[in-house]
């Protein structure tokens, strides 16, 4: 099957599984799922492609999620960020946010939902590149 892409994304997790399961969830929809599973390769990726979003994980082996966020936004300031984590706390998302985050889920959390964010980011930071509504199907 060819697939034609509108948005894509780093999602940057160190749950292989995870990651797997969401990037498969996500070209179902229509996004490319550029995979990382720490700090150092999304640093790589974004070094690499242009990117709508990155979805990332706060807690990860080599550098926690704060600190990848830091250097993402000073390698891409405009790039939205969207912290997806299961191992978040109210400072955490304070910091994310204080930090240029898009904004902050938790896991689990519904994929309708997480869609919704995802279209919100890249309408907002990116109309021109925003694919349609990815809250259906």
């Amino acid at each position: 099957m060819n697939q034609t892409f509108h948005t894509r994304i780093l999602l940057v997790d160190d749950e292989k599984g995870f990651v797997d399961v969401l990037a498969n969830r996500l070209e179902r929809r229509g996004i490319e799922a550029v995979k990382a599973c720490s700090g150092t390769q999304a640093f790589q990726a974004l070094r690499k492609a242009d990117f709508h979003l990155v979805l990332l994980d706060l807690k990860m082996e080599d550098m926690d999620g704060i600190e990848v966020l830091k250097i993402i936004k000073k390698m891409a300031p405009e790039l939205p960020v969207i912290i997806l984590t299961g191992h978040g706390s109210q400072a955490a998302a304070e910091d994310g946010m204080a930090l240029g985050a898009f904004d902050y889920l938790t896991k689990p959390c519904e994929l309708c939902e997480l869609f919704e964010k995802i279209q919100q980011a890249c309408s907002a930071f990116q109309p021109d590149k925003a694919s349609g509504d990815l809250t259906q199907g």
